[in-house]
């Protein structure tokens, strides 16, 4: 691949990314505890590297609503938006956020022993203080959850970005009920997907981006690289995240959606 924004396969934005200081405080019992950092030095300098314009930082679970380093990266660096983390029944700076580049909060709830509930009165005052900022909301989260969840988001009036393809487990092959409600939402103009992860999702990666490519086409899906791999560190080279995708899609117009377009548009982006 040739280091060129003229080839339409250099992405013009990653939409999924972490940065991290060894030193920020973690939450009890995180799903991982790196031991190193991946500033955002380094990871502009790997967007550099690989001809990418703009970046997109999701906050991510082991630092809970730590949001300090995040908040004041992004508001430092025109060329990267991010997401929060935020708690139900706590007071934030909604407007200090989004004066920083913050548009949206993750909600870290992969691997959970129970999916919190979404209706308690603290979480609908959350849910309707995101949709009031103009801020999306980013689950992370098994399919088979997806059906509830999503309703339950877009009654709230908001409008959602699915990380890394719907997360699909083996046992969910396309058709499965969180497949059919991710499209469902999509088609009725509240939701997007991220074409990510798939190095940790196996075979169904590949099924269910075909999936969603034949029922909904690449106008609401964004690629995005999950760098820097928390958990599978030094397993998969930047570049295999866009070979990825490239390697499964030979249509122009669609691959300059995919992998900048649509992104760019969605995220608020200059050309």
């Amino acid at each position: 691949m040739k280091n060129t924004n003229t080839d339409w396969r250099i992405p013009l934005v990653d939409t999924h990314a972490h940065i991290f200081l060894k030193s920020m405080p973690l939450i009890n019992n995180p799903r991982h505890a790196p031991t190193y950092s991946h500033t955002v030095a380094d990871y502009m300098a790997v967007l550099d590297q690989h001809g990418i314009k703009y970046g997109v930082i999701a906050a991510a679970s082991p630092w809970g609503d730590y949001n300090d380093y995040t908040v004041q990266s992004v508001g430092k660096e025109p060329r990267l938006r991010g997401t929060v983390i935020l708690h139900p029944g706590k007071r934030y700076d909604f407007k200090h956020m989004s004066a920083n580049g913050i548009l949206g909060v993750r909600l870290p709830f992969i691997g959970l022993p129970e999916v919190p509930d979404l209706t308690t009165p603290d979480y609908q005052k959350l849910l309707h203080q995101i949709a009031d900022a103009g801020w999306h909301v980013h689950p992370h989260i098994d399919g088979k959850h997806l059906p509830a969840l999503l309703t339950i988001l877009e009654r709230a009036g908001l409008n959602i970005v699915v990380d890394h393809l719907g997360r699909p487990a083996a046992d969910e092959p396309v058709g499965s009920a969180g497949f059919r409600a991710l499209v469902d939402s999509v088609k009725r103009g509240k939701s997007w997907i991220k074409v990510s992860c798939g190095y940790r999702l196996g075979p169904r990666a590949e099924e269910h981006f075909f999936g969603f490519m034949q029922e909904l086409g690449p106008d609401r899906m964004f690629w995005a690289s999950d760098c820097p791999f928390v958990g599978h560190e030094g397993q998969f080279p930047f570049a295999d995240t866009i070979k990825w995708l490239t390697d499964r899609i030979s249509d122009e117009a669609a691959g300059r959606k995919l992998l900048g377009t649509n992104a760019r548009l969605f995220y608020g982006f200059p050309e």
